[in-house]
């Protein structure tokens, strides 16, 4: 059962013989789409889960575990969009860049409650190994785009690859976070959250030489 694939009337299909550890990261999908990353309980996952308190406990040592294991996969997914959307830079980084903020924006839209298990559970990427690796997967994607726009420069002009990355990650993280989620936290924007994305790109990419030196 895949852990993102959902059922009749908007809820993931819960536990089936066997597969107890999907059954209960799908529960807290569910939890946090409606309560958010803190407003349950290890005991509301099981009962949501249909499984007894202490069923929980043969997967994860508590509730935070297994909100890590949601961020988990959902970094996997969100690792493998960006990468998608990145294409090697093809045809050339900056349009291949403008893809990974629209993926970005995407993911928080489409993914709202791993969306919020990844950036606001309070649990930090090094919580556990795994979800370190698979956060570090997804920033790689930025990283790699960050180096191929920065190489299009003169070697003497070039703005740090790593510095591009953050700031690029910032832009695109605060955009998605205020006005692109898929709940109830998106505020109200005068324009499309991509054409925003777009415009602050354009502006950080000419400030930093991309197109010529700045006037």
């Amino acid at each position: 059962m895949s852990w993102s694939k959902q059922g009749s009337g908007g809820k993931r299909r819960g536990y089936h013989h066997g597969n107890l550890k999907d059954a209960l990261v799908n529960a807290a999908l569910d939890l946090i789409s409606e309560r958010g990353p803190a407003g349950f309980t290890f005991a509301d996952a099981a009962r949501a889960a249909g499984v007894s308190a202490a069923a929980p406990y043969r997967h994860f040592r508590d509730r935070d575990e297994l909100v890590a294991e949601v961020a988990r996969r959902g970094f996997e997914q969100f690792a493998d969009k960006l990468r998608r959307a990145w294409d090697s830079g093809r045809p050339d980084p900056v349009n291949a860049f403008d893809r990974v903020g629209h993926a970005y924006l995407n993911f928080a839209r489409d993914e709202a409650a791993a969306y919020s298990a990844m950036f606001e559970s309070g649990l930090p990427p090094s919580s556990t190994r795994e979800l370190q690796q698979a956060a570090d997967k997804a920033f790689e994607v930025l990283k790699q785009a960050s180096e191929a726009l920065c190489a299009s420069l003169p070697a003497d002009e070039r703005a740090p690859p790593m510095m591009v990355a953050l700031h690029m990650w910032a832009m695109s993280h605060g955009i998605a976070s205020l006005f692109a989620r898929g709940d109830s936290g998106r505020r109200k924007l005068p324009m499309q959250p991509e054409q925003l994305l777009e415009a602050g790109f354009l502006v950080y990419l000419r400030g930093i030489g991309m197109f010529g030196k700045p006037k």
